[in-house]
């Protein structure tokens, strides 16, 4: 996916948030501010609502399955987590939608590091070995003869 798409469907995800908030200002702005006239009808500004808030469903929709099938198709995704990461966007879908576009589409894969040998600073312990002890050959487990009376 390049960047120009990564861009749009970041847009795309961020518009339902976004539209929430629009929503509420023109809603709380129509009742406290706009006076209500007898016979008047519906203000104007639900004839630019009504269209917004269709589709702001129908793009909500649209982003809910796309991530649906993207969880499941993305390797980045680790697989002990993949259920969960479904189960939350479906729930807590415009909340959850920017956080799983950054961490999985936006930021690209980081490379494999070489590997390189652990200095005692660092936090790679699987190098922090004796040598002395790592040459010796292992020793045979000999299990005791009487195993222990832990009730005494």
């Amino acid at each position: 996916m390049n960047k120009t798409i990564k861009l749009l469907l970041g847009l795309l995800t961020v518009w339902p948030f976004a539209y929430l908030i629009l929503f509420f200002v023109v809603i709380l702005s129509m009742i406290f501010f706009a006076g209500a006239e007898p016979g008047a009808g519906p203000p104007p500004a639900i004839a630019l609502i009504f269209p917004l808030h269709i589709l702001t469903m129908l793009v909500s929709l649209a982003l809910t399955v796309f991530y649906m099938v993207n969880v499941f198709r993305n390797d980045r995704v680790e697989k002990d987590k993949k259920v969960l990461w479904a189960v939350v966007l479906f729930l807590g879908n415009a909340i959850a939608m920017p956080i799983y576009w950054y961490l999985y589409i936006w930021k690209e894969a980081q490379p494999a590091i070489a590997y390189a040998p652990a200095q005692l600073g660092s936090a790679n312990t699987s190098m922090w070995t004796n040598e002395a002890r790592a040459e010796r050959p292992a020793e045979e487990y000999v299990p005791p003869a009487q195993p222990p009376n832990w009730r005494d």
